[in-house]
This record gives structure tokens, C-alpha cells and sequence, in this order.
């Protein structure tokens, strides 16, 4: 790295985290800005009045259309945020930085000017602004990821933190939920979320590339502020790099890999890829629908108790900030365990990307168990037993996202890692809609009993520990990354 371009490296590392913390991931804080919207009578013409009084934000069982309506808001959301993944990434690919991130602003921008002009009156605007927000947040997140590659060894690290960074964006909703309790308008609010994107234009001209930030990184590589040639300079750029990682790649393969090249479509139908999709959706389906019933559980926890729904709402959406420093962990023991297992390979003469791919098999059985003991907790009716489940939740979370990147950056080629991680994503988005049919089971038939519910999906989340087994098991055969069908 030379040391002219070093400030400039910084600053956009540190620019593009407080992108992610303060922007990208805002919709995973929906516990906190429901209560404002309970609050602000949104959906409370669905509310049977003659069950008893609701009260402004107490979220009563009672009302159980008013929460169905926010949990279906937040179901599309949410599956936007994943299933737009595919073609955002295809967008990002194409188009390059410039133009995804110019797209990412106008979609933010829209969703928060529409937030900020609801009312009760017009709350059905929320169907639309809503998953604006989240796919605007997500193309922030992916136009960021590729700053890992300006920092070499670093490179998992700290696309661990920034994923860490997108979970933490949640506690943005506590910050407009303590601003409304002190008099401050959702309108102000997210007014000012408006203004922002000044300075997101700012700093994708200044601060981004106009392409792609290539890996392994060029000498002499420029980019924004120091970007003399242009464009044109930064092609050519990205095309040597590519030829470099090819070549790479060539000397660590042998022929019998090299003749195992296979299309996208054979990657994406492999066993390897169907279990991961298998350990992501899981995984991911009880966080969504943990996060999306989460003020009509505590709501039943507290009896209806506001002070006390409140009060735990603050502390779920605190806890989510910590996403950012609990991520970089996930990061650094997936590093540290890749230059271990490469030196023994190489001591022993065994295929070095077998050894690589080995690393990831404790952040993916680390991640299974984090998430069953928070389902554990989850299921256990006891209102101060929360705050235990909303510990493990933020660690489990933060844990998903980064050791997902990871492993399909370990176990597949490089030259499918944007589509295969879109498809992962869209595909799992698919199965997150479950999530809405689960809240009208266990608001209807089950009578908020979650007993049923939540032991399936802890079956489930055993169900993800074959993942890892199946991973290290192929590491045990002593082959590379070649995937078995």
C-alpha cells in the first residue's frame, strides 16, 4: 500500500463504515419504530374497540390485525432486502460503483421522504417505503464490501465488520424512537435521513471508485480523488488484476481440477451449495421472524405493559449496535485459523485450499449453536430471560452474514462468487416469507402459544449443524475446493 494513497484508503474505510452503521441496515431496528408507529394510531382503524382499551402504543393482543399488518410491512421488507440481492448484484457487476450507488440513493431517498410525510391517514405508503429502505441499504452494503480489497491480508476482517456494521444500522430506529419520546417528529427525523444523501453523492465521487476495486490489488492503483487516467485507466486496472487472480488461481490448482471447471449452474446445483442454502435460511427465518414479532411478544411477556415494552425495545435495539463489534471476531478467527491450516498443509504436503475451506468449518457450527441457544432462550416465556436472547441474537446475527460471504468466497470460484451470493440470497429471501404465515399461525390456531413454532425451528437449527460436518468431512479427504455432487 503507498503511502500516498493511504489517507484516501482510510478515509473511504471509515466513510463507508459509518455508511453501513448509520444507513444500510436501519429496517432490523422495525421493533423500535413500530412502537413510534402504534404510537402515531398507524392501523389502529383494523383494532376490534370493543375488546378494550388499546391505549396509544400498547400493541395489545386484542389488536392482533394491527400486528399482522406490521409483520406482513416487514415480511416484504425484509425478503426484498435478500431477494433484490440477485439483481442489485447483477446491477453492481454491469454498471459498476457509480451507478448502483446513484440508484441506491434515489431509493433511500424516496423511502425516507415517504416515511417522513406519512400519517396514520396514509400509513399503506409504509408498503412501499419500506422495502425502498431495505434494497437501498443493501446496494450500500454491496458497493462497500469491495473496500476490503484496498487492505490485502485484512480483506476478511473487515468485510466481517462491515457486515457487523449493516446489523448494528438497526439501533438507527432506537435513535428516532428516543427523539420522538423527547418531542422530536418522525418527520424531523427522517427529514434529516433525507439530507444525508448529500452526502452519500459526495461520497461516491469523491470517495468510491467509478468501477470495481479489483483483488489482488495492482500497483500503483488510483481511485476517486487520486484517479488522474479516469475510467479508462481503472479498467485496464481491473483487467490485469483479473489476469493476475486467474493465473493465481492456475499455479494452486492442479490438472485434475483445471479440468473440473464447471459452469455457474453446476456450482449452484451441488450438494455443497444446497446444505449452505439450507444453514443460511434456517438460520435467517428466525431472526426475521424474532425481529418481526418481537413487539407483540414482548407486548405478551410484559401483559400489555407499555413502560415495560418500551423499556425492553430500547434494550433489543442497543444490543444490535454491538453487531459491529461482535462481526470483526467471526473475521479474525476465520483468518487466523486459514494461515494455520495453510502452514500445516504445507508442512504436510496436503492441498492448501482444502486446508482454507477447513478454516470456515468452526464460524459455521459456532454460528448453528449461537442461534439454537437464542432460540432456547427465545422460547422460554420469561420477560427478563430477554435480555440473554437479545445477547446471542446480535452475536449469531452478526456471525450469518460475514461466515456466509466467507464460505462461498473459500468453497466456489471467484468468477461465481457474485451470482452464487445473489442466488444464496434470493433464494433464502423465498423462505423467509414463512415468516408471515408462522405470526397468523401463532396469533390464530395457536393463540399466541409459541411452544410449537419454536421447537420446529430449533429441529431446524439442528438440522444446519450437518452443514459443517459435511464440510469438514470433505476436508478430511484431503481435497480441494472441487465441489461433490
Amino acid at each position: 500500500m503507498s503511502g500516498q494513497g493511504l489517507p484516501l484508503r482510510v478515509a473511504t474505510l471509515l466513510t463507508g463504515l459509518l455508511e453501513c452503521l448509520g444507513f444500510a441496515g436501519v429496517l432490523f431496528g422495525w421493533a423500535s419504530l413500530v412502537f413510534v408507529f402504534k404510537t402515531e394510531h398507524y392501523f389502529e382503524e383494523l383494532c376490534d374497540l370493543n375488546v378494550g382499551p388499546l391505549g396509544n402504543a400498547t400493541g395489545q393482543a386484542g389488536c392482533k390485525s394491527q400486528d399482522e399488518r406490521f409483520s406482513l410491512i416487514f415480511t416484504l421488507a425484509s425478503f426484498m432486502n435478500n431477494f433484490m440481492t440477485f439483481p442489485t448484484g447483477y446491477v453492481f457487476d454491469y454498471f459498476k460503483t457509480t451507478v448502483a450507488r446513484l440508484i441506491a440513493i434515489v431509493l433511500y431517498t424516496s423511502a425516507t421522504l415517504t416515511i417522513a410525510f406519512t400519517s396514520a391517514d396514509s400509513a399503506m405508503l409504509l408498503f412501499l417505503a419500506m422495502p425502498m429502505l431495505s434494497v437501498g441499504g443493501i446496494l450500500f452494503l454491496i458497493t462497500n464490501l469491495q473496500i476490503g480489497n484496498l487492505f490485502g491480508q485484512h480483506r476478511s476482517t473487515i468485510i466481517t465488520l462491515y457486515n457487523g456494521a449493516f446489523d448494528s444500522s438497526s439501533a438507527v430506529f432506537l435513535i428516532i424512537k428516543l427523539l420522538y419520546e423527547q418531542g422530536i417528529s418522525l418527520r424531523a427525523s427522517f427529514s434529516f435521513l433525507s439530507v444525508c444523501s448529500a452526502w452519500h453523492v459526495g461520497r461516491t465521487f469523491l470517495l468510491m471508485p467509478r468501477g470495481h476495486i479489483p483483488y489482488p490489488l495492482p500497483a500503483k492503483y488510483s481511485y476517486g480523488l487520486c484517479s488522474g487516467n479516469g475510467t479508462r485507466q481503472e479498467n485496464r486496472e481491473v483487467t490485469e488484476a483479473g489476469a493476475l487472480e486467474l493465473q493465481s488461481k492456475e499455479e494452486t490448482l492442479g490438472p485434475e481440477q483445471e479440468q473440473e471447471a464447471r459452469s455457474f449452474w453446476s456450482y449452484a446445483f451441488s450438494r455443497r451449495f444446497a446444505w449452505h442454502l439450507v444453514w443460511l435460511s434456517v438460520i435467517q427465518l428466525w431472526h426475521f421472524l424474532f425481529i418481526g414479532t418481537l413487539n407483540s411478544l414482548l407486548t405478551n411477556l410484559a401483559s400489555g405493559d407499555t413502560v415495560l415494552v418500551s423499556t425492553y425495545t430500547n434494550a433489543f435495539a442497543i444490543t444490535q449496535f454491538f453487531g459491529v463489534l461482535c462481526a470483526p471476531w467471526n473475521g479474525l478467527l476465520m483468518d487466523r485459523l486459514k494461515h494455520k491450516y495453510q502452514k500445516k498443509a504445507r508442512r504436510t504436503g496436503s492441498s492448501v485450499s482444502a486446508a482454507v475451506l477447513c478454516s470456515m468449518v468452526p464460524s459455521l457450527a459456532l454460528t448453528s449453536l449461537l442461534c439454537l441457544g437464542f432460540a432456547v432462550c427465545a422460547s422460554i416465556p420469561v420477560l427478563s430471560l430477554q435480555y440473554v436472547t437479545f445477547i446471542l441474537q446480535v452475536i449469531s446475527r452478526s456471525f450469518l452474514y460475514g461466515g456466509n460471504a466467507a464460505f462461498l468466497t473459500f468453497a466456489f470460484p471467484s468468477k461465481h462468487f457474485g451470482k452464487l451470493f445473489g442466488l444464496v440470497m434470493a433464494l433464502s429471501a423465498m423462505v423467509s416469507l414463512l415468516q408471515f404465515p408462522l405470526f397468523i399461525l401463532i396469533k390464530g390456531p395457536l393463540q399466541n402459544n409459541l411452544f410449537y413454532v419454536n421447537l420446529l425451528l430449533a429441529l431446524g437449527t439442528l438440522l444446519t449443524l450437518v452443514h459443517p460436518f459435511l464440510v469438514y468431512r470433505d476436508c478430511q479427504r484431503k481435497e480441494g475446493p472441487v465441489v461433490t455432487t
